[in-house]
């Protein structure tokens, strides 16, 4: 028989829990109430007020302008540490907003603003040029001005209508090419032995770890990969500024005179070389401006504009229908899963595969920004991209700044590649890089020793000599990996190893370069392989973009929500704690870049882990 008081207590406790539950229960439905309000409150907000006649759009870059945004903080610290700005801009935002500029009656003239801006490579610097001469097409202007134009600013200035600089400033044109720290020297000192196993004459990636100088093959094909870059350049600022082929040399050879001539104004020295149209100060823009268009009821804006993100906002693409899929495969390339801004072998396949799945994408074009990485993380991706075709969907390659070595490895399995002539492209070779610290160990008196059953045990501990046998298996390991990689390429490429092997060998070509060696099909834009891949899917005009991405993980969604400071304040502790006393700026930032490199490409020192990696960067 049970207690009164105690069944009392528990029909007590009983109404108390209903009350609870009910109460939790009307809470969460009035938080995701506010929860939708808010949302569709977002949605109307973001278009704004209605644009108005007569109005600017203000492009002030910042950053830098790339393809994909990363969102794991380790790659925002290691952007930090390697003096790049943790700001980016994606180009198909820029690219969206400038193509929906020149059809909107409302949009007057564009005002390209370009102090902060960080430059990108010279591939999409020319997509974004080739935007701002879509805009003039239409009739409109486009105003550019910046304090002053370092070489990549300059390129998009001098595609607008007209181009000013400051009174106090200077167009500093530079060339490309650069010089390279070599370690083999240092590194000997210290007692570290770097032991470099290749295919390929060309595969110079790793040279400054071995050797106190670029070897002849190296410094050959550096060159003839930067005088075509460098002729792309310049064609296309004279074109675009209407000068006479050769004035930009001329510029650049004569500025001790010329500048001496005008007694060291560099402004008027640009001004009289044609490189600029006039001499104005930020508020003689900005009043100049004014009575070009309409004057702003906000004094501090002055004229009549709107901006970069706030003109994105009010761009509503299609959701339903058809679509041309894009998967983008920027940064380095590595075996499992990745976050955006790098290339996973195992996460990226999933993505092409979630691709092929969906009726509604109809074919696919595969965006390379990438140096490549690991050769086993490039085949993943380049299968499922086989897969696909053999699903019977086309697939397109669309290479942007950087489609290198692994990078051009996942571009096989394509119905089309098309470059940019200013794509860094090519690589076709693989390494390993073996570095050894016993001389290290025994200069500070650590010595290293143990009881393995086999030999093959420690014959990768970098603590000790490496074995030639493990050498010589690392070696026929690389020579299969090389086989396969240029087998795939003649089968892909239409041609036989043995052509293949004549044009790879580790060397980097131009885009115009590999169009000129049969390395790629076509030469163009990012829109002309949405086109391409739109024809082959017989898809008609209008058809949508879809761009498959994984959703950012929740570090990224905290950094966002941050703004980014959490990265960047991360990424400076680190900087911080890596820049050596007194060292030169300059010194440090090889040294970060270099070793930083070096670590990712040795990283885990898995037994015959093979890189096609280019270890290049985009001009």
């Amino acid at each position: 028989m049970s207690h009164p008081s105690r069944s009392s207590a528990l029909s007590w406790f009983g109404r108390l829990w209903s009350w609870l539950d009910a109460g939790r229960r009307l809470v969460l439905n009035l938080v995701f109430l506010v929860l939708i309000v808010a949302v569709v409150v977002a949605l109307f907000k973001s278009r704004g007020p209605a644009l108005s006649d007569q109005t600017a759009l203000v492009l002030d870059l910042h950053g830098l302008i790339v393809e994909q945004q990363a969102d794991d903080l380790r790659s925002t610290a290691l952007q930090q540490v390697r003096g790049q700005d943790v700001e980016r801009m994606r180009l198909r935002d820029v690219l969206t907003v400038l193509d929906a500029a020149a059809k909107d009656t409302r949009i007057e003239h564009v005002v390209l603003v370009l102090d902060d801006f960080e430059g990108a490579g010279l591939a999409t610097l020319r997509e974004v040029a080739a935007a701002l001469d879509r805009f003039k097409a239409g009739g409109k202007k486009v105003i550019a001005w910046g304090s002053s134009y370092d070489q990549r600013q300059y390129f998009l200035a001098a595609h607008a209508s007209e181009v000013y600089l400051h009174p106090m400033g200077m167009v500093f044109l530079e060339g490309f090419g650069r010089y390279r720290n070599y370690y083999r020297d240092a590194l000997d000192k210290v007692g570290v032995n770097v032991n470099l196993i290749r295919v390929g004459t060309y595969k110079s990636a790793a040279e400054p770890f071995i050797a106190n100088a670029p070897s002849a093959a190296a410094k050959e094909a550096e060159s003839f990969l930067y005088k075509d870059l460098w002729s792309t350049y310049t064609d296309g600022v004279e074109k675009a500024r209407k000068l006479p082929a050769g004035a930009v040399m001329r510029y650049i050879d004569g500025a001790p005179e010329g500048l001496a001539a005008v007694s060291g104004d560099a402004a008027k020295l640009a001004l009289q070389a044609k490189l600029v149209d006039g001499l104005k100060t930020r508020d003689e823009l900005r009043d100049w401006l004014v009575k070009r268009g309409i004057k702003d009821a906000d004094p501090v804006k002055g004229f009549r504009q709107i901006g970069l993100s706030d003109y994105l906002a009010r761009q509503r693409p299609a959701l339903t229908g058809d679509a041309v899929g894009v998967i983008v495969a920027e940064g380095e390339i590595v075996d499992g899963v990745a976050p955006m801004g790098m290339v996973g072998g195992r996460s990226t396949a999933s993505l092409i595969r979630k691709a092929r799945e969906d009726d509604n994408i109809k074919a696919l074009v595969l965006r390379v920004n990438s140096p490549g990485g690991s050769a086993f993380g490039s085949e993943l991706v380049r299968r499922e991209l086989e897969l696909t075709r053999q699903a019977g969907k086309p697939v397109v390659v669309s290479m942007g700044d950087l489609a290198a070595s692994g990078g051009y490895w996942i571009a096989m399995a394509s119905d089309q590649v098309i470059a940019d002539p200013a794509t860094i492209t090519g690589s076709i070779g693989v390494f390993a890089l073996l570095p050894t610290a016993d001389k290290a160990m025994d200069k500070l008196g650590v010595h290293t020793d143990g009881v393995p059953t086999t030999w093959l045990a420690g014959a990768g501990d970098p603590r000790r000599p490496l074995d030639p046998r493990f050498a010589s298996m690392v070696q026929s390991s690389i020579d299969h990996v090389y086989a396969d990689f240029t087998g795939k390429v003649a089968q892909a490429r239409k041609t036989t190893p043995e052509k293949i092997n004549e044009v790879a060998q580790g060397r980097v070509w131009t885009g115009q370069q590999a169009k000129e060696r049969g390395l790629v099909d076509s030469l163009g834009s990012y829109g002309d392989a949405l086109k391409a891949a739109a024809v082959r899917a017989k898809l008609s005009e209008g058809y949508r973009v879809a761009y498959i991405e994984r959703e950012p993980g929740r570090m990224a969604g905290l950094l966002r929500a941050l703004g980014g400071d959490a990265a960047v304040a991360w990424g400076q502790q680190v900087k911080a704690g890596l820049m050596p006393l007194g060292m030169p700026p300059q010194l440090t930032r090889d040294l970060q870049r270099d070793l930083g490199l070096l670590a990712e490409v040795v990283d885990g020192r898995k037994p015959f882990s093979v890189s096609a990696h280019c270890l290049c960067e985009p001009y």
